[in-house]
């Protein structure tokens, strides 16, 4: 019982840290990008990544955790990857209209839970799809405000969604299946990943503002936002794999879609950003939809536990019933015995 509370309580930190991280750069990088006129987001990603494998790597000199060796090949695959699905998520919102990138971001989810069904054979309740659509439904009327197709466009965002979803997943599946910590696989993964964002992020930055980074002059507030961005990050990378490996892939999605509620409402208060009924209605669905996915999931997981419970007894009850009913038939026998030799 003791570990259990223990694992509720670390998966609670988790949820804690990765929504007040997560909040906490959008702010930080909405300020860099939109008002200090820094539009470099692939090529920032790559330097949140570096800065993050060089703090764990320090971390990990000082025993803050022990690093465990991972097959060479599944660490590289999964940090290309992960690196790809980011420049693409940057490409369809460079490509798209927003209220499209928004419907690429929903999207996941539902693709998430085709993917577990299908090949990881998972189970998911009516309960839990429902709730999840009525968190899909407040998102989209408080975020989605137009919806603009082109051909380009929607082949990068099937392609993000994709390579996200599967990222997503095998960043769940290699920590269980290899046994390793959410911290262990980020430390083995982050280099690949700032790899390739850091090759391709220039071009791919360059290709959606027709800006160079290396030629923007860099003043010394536009430098601090970007050093805080990557200091708040590693706490964003963090927290991602931890709440994928503690949870699952579509619970850290439905997690993000409340961040995406929260950034409304901060830059409603913060920044003064436009806020009408209808963001008000999608936001109150969208808590909704979570309160019930949150309640579904916990529900069905005392019930997982207690047949587990159950399952043990039933097994335990099971090897050692015939020990004593074995004990008993020899008492049984000694008696007869016991009993033949007196009459003899």
């Amino acid at each position: 019982m003791g570990e259990m509370s223990g694992f509720q309580l670390g998966v609670i930190g988790a949820l804690f840290l990765s929504v007040a991280s997560s909040v906490s750069i959008v702010i930080c990088n909405k300020a860099l990008m939109s008002n200090l006129g820094f539009p470099f987001a692939t090529t920032l990603t790559s330097w949140h990544l570096m800065v993050t494998f060089c703090t764990l790597h320090v971390a990990q000199r000082f025993n803050a955790f022990e690093s465990k060796s991972i097959d060479m090949k599944t660490v590289m695959l999964f940090g290309i990857l992960n690196g790809v699905s980011i420049g693409l998520l940057n490409l369809s919102l460079g490509f798209n209209s927003i209220g499209f990138y928004q419907m690429t971001k929903l999207a996941i989810i539902p693709f998430t839970v085709l993917l577990e069904t299908l090949f990881l054979k998972k189970q998911f309740s009516q309960k839990i799809k429902f709730s999840l659509f009525l968190l899909l439904v407040g998102v989209a009327i408080a975020s989605i405000t137009d919806l603009q197709l082109n051909f380009v466009g929607t082949i990068l965002s099937l392609l993000a969604i994709v390579t996200t979803c599967v990222g997503q997943i095998l960043t769940n599946t290699i920590q269980k299946r290899h046994n390793v910590s959410s911290t262990q696989l980020l430390y083995q993964s982050a280099p690949f990943q700032a790899a390739v964002l850091f090759v391709s992020g220039p071009v791919v930055d360059q290709c959606l503002t027709n800006k160079n980074v290396f030629a923007h002059k860099y003043s010394p507030i536009v430098l601090a936002f970007i050093i805080l961005s990557c200091i708040i990050s590693v706490s964003v990378n963090f927290s991602t794999f931890l709440v994928i490996g503690k949870t699952s892939p579509v619970t850290y999605q439905v997690l993000g879609h409340l961040k995406t509620c929260l950034v409304l409402a901060f830059g409603y208060t913060l920044l003064h950003d436009p806020f009408t009924t209808r963001n008000i209605i999608g936001i109150l669905i969208a808590i909704l939809g979570m309160g019930f996915y949150s309640y579904f999931c916990t529900h069905e997981n005392k019930k997982k536990q207690l047949g587990d419970l159950s399952a043990v007894s039933q097994i335990k009850d099971k090897e050692t019933a015939p020990l004593l009913a074995g004990y008993e038939d020899k008492e049984t026998l000694e008696g007869k015995k016991a009993t033949k030799d007196s009459l003899v």
